[in-house]
């Protein structure tokens, strides 16, 4: 039978012992189904050390660790992600979350490592305990931000970012409204499925106010965060990858020094805000959206010339813009023939076609299509419904975010 049992405090300093005394606690010992008993055996024994049963030391709980961590690696990435059993996600947080504790009570160790062991778990795990990574993770870079040398954040502030983008010329420009109601936008442009720029929704959020984001803003919540990085100018290319890497490595290898790179890289469609959610406190979910818990909001963080291609979503969709401005150009359903869907089954979202360079001797059909467009400035929220085709470039550098329902 397992029994409720609480961290042991007196292993932590006074804040990290806080942050598990407001988590709930958890059961031992381990008997997560579809797991193997090895590894509910091993992960137990490693929860034990951290609680009032201390039962091995630490450098045997982390070679036990690095055992369960590489098992669950190995299963996660086995296979289509949504096929896995959520039990090896949850055994990836737990884990993870001993190997940060047995890093939190070491001495001499890099706080920048506990980070990144919380981040890879919020990335690859299941939320448990109240999102107890996420906090460790935020206090421990706030820590490591106040007591390091403020050099590297003093240059970060000398940044600047116009949003002086190109002279774009719009032919068929997307409606915009001011003081639209929801039933207007409702009956006027949810039910037709029409987009719409609205100009004065999202003003009052901090993000664009009282707290405005900025480069340097971003850096000092996020400096030491890891995140997934899109490399490549876009994912339909052939030596399109990803990466893991700091939120401050991001910056300063394709932001800072944009120029001195010939790939461009692109933290697109990630719920940064899962991660960090002092960020959230930043934002809020648009009015419009009726129902706030059942909404899926990631963020889009990149240098100027980010591009995703011509492509459609199953959602309703609101992207409001922040930092930066966006050229944007959405074609309606009813124009699919003339697009070129892509026959692969996981890209049959998206076309064949680049929508500011056309090869029409190829795509003759698509000199036919009739689309909307705009440059999407910051405090301006648009409405792109579903299977709505919109094709996004930045003109700056950028940092935008979706809300699909």
């Amino acid at each position: 039978m397992s029994e409720r049992v609480e961290f042991r405090f007196d292993l932590f300093d006074p804040d990290i012992a806080q942050i598990l005394k407001d988590c709930s606690y958890i059961s031992l010992p381990f008997a997560l189904s579809g797991v193997n008993d090895e590894v509910n055996r091993l992960l137990t024994g490693c929860g034990e050390v951290f609680f009032e049963r201390n039962t091995k030391d630490l450098i045997q709980c982390r070679n036990d660790l690095k055992i369960v961590l590489d098992i669950t690696w190995e299963k996660l990435n086995t296979g289509h992600w949504k096929d896995v059993n959520i039990n090896w996600r949850y055994v990836y947080t737990l884990a993870s979350l001993f190997k940060v504790l047995c890093l939190l009570s070491a001495k001499d160790v890099d706080r920048k490592d506990i980070i990144k062991v919380c981040d890879m778990g919020l990335l690859m795990g299941a939320p448990l305990m109240k999102n107890i990574l996420s906090k460790i993770a935020s206090k421990v870079s706030s820590m490591i931000l106040l007591e390091e040398n403020q050099d590297s954040i003093s240059q970060a502030k000398k940044l600047k970012f116009s949003p002086a983008s190109e002279d774009v010329q719009l032919k068929y420009v997307i409606k915009e409204e001011k003081n639209l109601s929801q039933e207007e936008f409702f009956k006027n442009y949810l039910e037709k499925s029409c987009p719409v720029i609205f100009t004065d929704s999202i003003g009052h959020w901090p993000a664009l106010s009282s707290k405005p984001w900025s480069i340097d803003y971003i850096l000092g919540k996020a400096r030491y965060r890891t995140v997934p990085i899109e490399i490549g100018s876009k994912y339909t290319d052939d030596n399109w990858t990803q990466s893991l890497m700091t939120v401050g490595d991001f910056v300063e290898k394709y932001i800072k020094n944009k120029l001195d790179q010939k790939e461009i890289g692109y933290l697109a469609q990630h719920n940064l805000f899962n991660q960090i959610p002092e960020l959230f406190e930043d934002i809020e979910v648009p009015s419009y959206i009726t129902n706030k818990d059942d909404v899926d909001i990631s963020v889009w963080f990149g240098p100027g010339g980010t591009v995703s291609p011509l492509h459609f979503d199953p959602k309703y969709n609101l992207l409001a813009q922040v930092i930066g401005e966006k050229y944007i150009r959405l074609y309606s359903e009813d124009q699919t023939e003339n697009l070129y869907p892509r026959h692969n089954t996981w890209l049959s979202n998206t076309s064949q076609v680049d929508a500011e360079n056309p090869d029409l001797n190829s795509f003759p059909l698509f000199a036919e299509a009739t689309y909307e467009e705009c440059v999407l400035k910051p405090g301006q929220l648009l409405f792109i419904p579903p299977r709505c085709w919109h094709y996004v470039r930045s003109l700056s550098t950028s940092f935008s975010v979706s809300f699909w329902w």
